[in-house]
């Protein structure tokens, strides 16, 4: 089986590290091509739902050896700054992405799989196989493709997806600082056209990650006019940010940042991560979703590999089938909490409520989460 396939992964994140342990450690030829350099920080919220532990620890990669700032708790803040704190059920983990895609990558090394770095320009199916075209290297002849690319690149453009002919209006900014935060604890403060989420990582340093709408930033002059003018009319952030020192010479920021639903299939590549579909922020549980959508592609690739009546076709149907099975509850619950948190009255009242009526909180988290069973290989 190992010899006779050879499974080729666009993007190196979470989902193209981790499907990458997964196919290399079941023996197939695996080639990763990921075009910036390890290790580097990302823009991302930085928090894992422990959901995905008992997979991680299954692929023998165990973030304990991380030493990661455990999370049990969430405080939720209206844009005026009322607040509510609930336990999150199933509790999670608070890692920077410098640290964790490295660790992940020399998992995947260790595994057997070939890094290359490069820029991949085109992919093509020719009959049974594919070729992979990249700016530097000779085209790769494959078996099947993983699409891990991120939430907006330039082969989305050169596939023609369909995504890309809607607005997206949205601004992403990431920090890492030093500072006084509660241990154990996720925050999620909104702030008129947007939200931002604090926690610790690793190290220690607080990880500052913030989601806003392009039409109220356009009106400022850069990042920091527009945060002491908006984010700090939530008092909370205000505290946060007088009270902490920078650990980046300039914060982290990505624009054009589409929540529309994307295809899971394009030209026979299976699509996994943001690739596939990105959660609104405020569920505060992409990464999880892009580990599990990793297993979720590898399961079906190895059945493909080792199944010869399973033929293409069925595979790209049932990933697609299994990833709206796995994510369209959470999606749904993520649009719906965006469209209602970003009216400050209504976020208010919800909060409010929500104080009033302790359960709901976890209720919801538990929509947006999935449960560690769920990963049964």
């Amino acid at each position: 089986m190992g010899l006779e396939h050879h499974i080729i992964i666009i993007g190196g994140g979470l989902a193209g590290l981790t499907s990458a342990i997964h196919l290399s450690r079941a023996g197939l030829r695996v080639s990763l091509i990921e075009k910036n350099t390890y290790p580097r920080h990302k823009v991302c919220g930085e928090y894992i739902s422990n959901e995905v532990l008992p997979y991680l620890q299954w692929l023998h990669a165990d973030p304990a050896e991380l030493a990661p700032a455990d999370i049990s708790s969430l405080l939720l803040s209206a844009a005026n700054g009322k607040t509510i704190t609930a336990p999150l059920p199933l509790g999670g983990f608070g890692v920077s992405r410098y640290t964790l895609d490295h660790f992940l990558l020399r998992k995947a090394l260790a595994a057997g799989t070939q890094l290359i770095t490069d820029t991949v320009t085109d992919v093509q199916y020719e009959g049974d196989h594919c070729m992979v075209y990249t700016k530097s290297h000779a085209p790769l002849a494959g078996t099947v493709v993983l699409g891990a690319f991120g939430k907006r690149s330039t082969l989305d453009q050169r596939l023609s997806r369909s995504f890309l002919r809607k607005p997206a209006p949205w601004l992403a900014v990431k920090g890492h600082y030093e500072g006084p935060f509660p241990d154990g604890q996720v925050a999620l403060h909104n702030f008129p056209g947007g939200y931002c989420g604090v926690s610790k990582t690793e190290t220690g340093a607080l990880n500052i990650c913030y989601l806003v709408q392009m039409d109220s930033f356009r009106h400022y002059r850069d990042i920091d006019q527009h945060r002491e003018a908006v984010l700090f009319k939530n008092h909370h952030l205000k505290t946060i940010f007088n009270n902490s020192r920078p650990l980046f010479d300039q914060p982290l920021a990505i624009s054009q940042i589409s929540f529309e639903q994307k295809t899971k299939v394009e030209q026979h590549m299976l699509l996994t991560g943001d690739t596939a579909g990105l959660i609104h922020p405020l569920c505060g549980n992409g990464m999880a979703m892009a580990i599990h959508s990793a297993r979720l592609a590898a399961t079906t690739v190895l059945r493909f590999c080792n199944d010869a009546s399973y033929d293409r076709s069925r595979m790209e149907a049932d990933y697609a089938r299994e990833w709206d099975k796995a994510f369209n509850r959470r999606m749904k619950m993520g649009r719906l909490l965006n469209n209602l948190f970003l009216k400050d009255r209504l976020s208010t009242w919800l909060v409010q409520q929500m104080a009033s009526l302790p359960a709901v909180l976890p209720f919801i988290i538990r929509q947006t989460h999935g449960r560690p069973k769920d990963f049964a290989i």
